[in-house]
């Protein structure tokens, strides 16, 4: 069976989809479905008293699994945001906007498949590509196999190369 890899999102563009997301709350979606990897169902039932601004931490109840897991706050997020929290959209009409979003910032054309999800392949990528260990990775998306988040290794060969290059 053959498996592609997913499409992520790069920081500049993520920035990029930032600047042409019309609605805050689509803002806020993005930037934590980018920024702490959480997957939309997640989003949509975060609430505010499961972000911890002053320790940086998103407890996220009841993942992919029924199960319970810690992540960090986006970068720039702030207290000030946690009025945008619950997000009450449903799962389709944020896959909608970042669609939307994505065709105004030419995300599309780049990435004619990129998605919602796209912005978590984009946090596990990102951290891959940070030096954060792998298993560290795996905890913070919440998988339970290590192989579904080797996948992030593949996306980014370039320490690979670069590993090859020194070492051969």
């Amino acid at each position: 069976m053959k498996k592609k890899l997913p499409v992520a999102i790069d920081e500049d563009e993520f920035y990029e989809l930032i600047r042409k997301t019309r609605k805050p709350h689509h803002k806020m979606a993005f930037l934590l479905g980018f920024g702490s990897g959480l997957r939309i169902s997640e989003i949509i039932n975060l609430q505010p008293s499961d972000v911890n601004v002053k320790e940086k931490k998103i407890l996220v109840r009841q993942g992919k699994g029924g199960k319970d897991r810690v992540v960090p706050l986006p970068k720039g997020f702030r207290e000030k945001h946690l009025r945008f929290l619950p997000i009450t959209v449903s799962p389709r009409a944020l896959q909608i906007a970042f669609k939307s979003a994505a065709r105004r910032s030419k995300l599309l054309q780049s990435k004619p498949t990129a998605h919602f999800h796209s912005l978590r392949h984009g946090f596990g990528s990102q951290a891959v590509k940070q030096g954060i260990p792998i298993h560290h990775i795996r905890t913070l998306l919440g998988h339970t196999n290590i192989s579904t988040t080797n996948v992030y290794l593949e996306l980014n060969p370039k320490e690979a190369l670069k590993s090859y290059e020194e070492l051969f």
